[in-house]
């Protein structure tokens, strides 16, 4: 009898340590800049220079491709889902804060978007004709007689 006492105390004693490793911490992946809204409030339209951003920020994740003065920080959380969605990740938070800055490197004007503002955003429907991939007319003649060609074979 004693025997299985023992036993008992010993798989109790395993369970414990089991559960003592178990962390109730989500587990989450970053990318881009951790606190980015705690962070923006550190910045100050009309008074913050292009060396006050880099101090608190870094370097920008992109500049615009027209305009070196419009600078864009991105910040992404993802997370584990619940047991419905079968673990997938899940997007916690998704923030953007775009910096425009003026030819003297002031900084004129603060948007921050996060996941909500970007759901809410337009976009046109309108569609772009390319060209530049389009055949010519003798293209499109030739390709034909090619297909007509070795279709019958």
């Amino acid at each position: 009898m004693r025997v299985g006492i023992h036993y008992h105390y010993i798989i109790s004693f395993i369970l414990l340590i089991f559960i003592n490793s178990c962390t109730f911490k989500e587990p989450v992946k970053n990318h881009g800049i951790i606190f980015l809204e705690n962070r923006s409030e550190k910045i100050f339209v009309k008074k913050s220079n292009k060396n006050d951003v880099i101090k608190i920020f870094g370097q920008p994740h992109t500049k615009s491709l027209t305009d070196k003065d419009l600078w864009i920080y991105i910040e992404r959380v993802l997370t584990k889902g619940e047991y419905h969605k079968l673990g997938q990740n899940v997007l916690k938070t998704n923030n953007v804060l775009i910096l425009k800055f003026d030819k003297y490197g002031i900084l004129q004007e603060k948007k921050f978007l996060n996941k909500d503002d970007k759901n809410k955003m337009a976009f046109s429907d309108k569609k772009t004709e390319n060209k530049l991939t389009q055949k010519s007319f003798i293209e499109k003649f030739l390709s034909s007689m090619r297909t007509k060609m070795y279709g019958n074979k």
